[in-house]
């Protein structure tokens, strides 16, 4: 998707009759926007099931997303100063949306930190699990900031009630890009994932190996 989405994001697409070439930067900042927000969700929501039920699949999804989100929430808040700087005349503005996105940044990179911050695992995931519920009040925050607060930033544009106000020539290639993202978004959450599993199941058979050598030795002693 990706293969077909930037191709024609970055040289098939039309410019924008406004902001020229510039416009081009939205194929990246918009599905990053998306991205940090969705993923926040999908942690907020494995942070509750691991609080609720105590799966501990739960905990290992909510640990490997982090970094992930961490990252592509970076590139939201880096592509957007790209793009503000020659629209607005500025790298920064503290408005309601830039300041909520960045809010959103230090949660999840304060997640990523906190379930590493303790020796027991299951109390850093129980931490991180408290941080990532309680950060998501910040989530609608982010997504009507520009309907009820004076900011820079524009309103929604694809995800309004009527018809997006994006042409198709636009819409269809950030729609792509959107969807190549989201499946590069997944495969590495996914395979983090399965990694910290089967990590997690190597420890245990050394840990039981170690057990019974342990006892052998110590039968045998005896």
């Amino acid at each position: 998707m990706l293969a077909l989405g930037i191709p024609w994001a970055l040289a098939f697409s039309p410019p924008d009759w406004q902001q020229g070439e510039t416009v081009r930067i939205m194929y990246v900042h918009v599905p990053m926007a998306w991205l940090s927000m969705a993923g926040y969700a999908a942690l907020a929501l494995a942070s509750a099931s691991a609080l609720i039920w105590r799966h501990p699949l739960a905990d290992l999804f909510a640990r490997e997303i982090s970094p992930v989100g961490a990252a592509v929430t970076a590139l939201c808040l880096a592509t957007g100063s790209l793009w503000g700087r020659p629209m607005w005349g500025t790298w920064w503005v503290w408005d309601a949306r830039l300041t909520s996105v960045l809010v959103l940044f230090f949660l999840w990179v304060g997640h990523a930190a906190l379930v590493r911050a303790f020796d027991d695992d299951e109390r850093g995931a129980r931490a991180g699990a408290i941080l990532a519920v309680i950060g998501a009040i910040n989530l609608p925050v982010v997504k009507f900031s520009v309907d009820f607060f004076n900011t820079l930033h524009q309103p929604a544009s694809v995800a309004r009630l009527g018809a997006p106000g994006l042409h198709v020539d636009l819409l269809y290639p950030l729609l792509a890009c959107a969807l190549g993202f989201t499946l590069l978004f997944a495969a590495l959450v996914l395979a983090r994932t399965r990694a910290a599993v089967m990590e997690k199941r190597i420890r245990q058979l050394q840990l039981a190996q170690a057990r019974r050598r342990d006892g052998g030795q110590g039968g045998a002693a005896a």
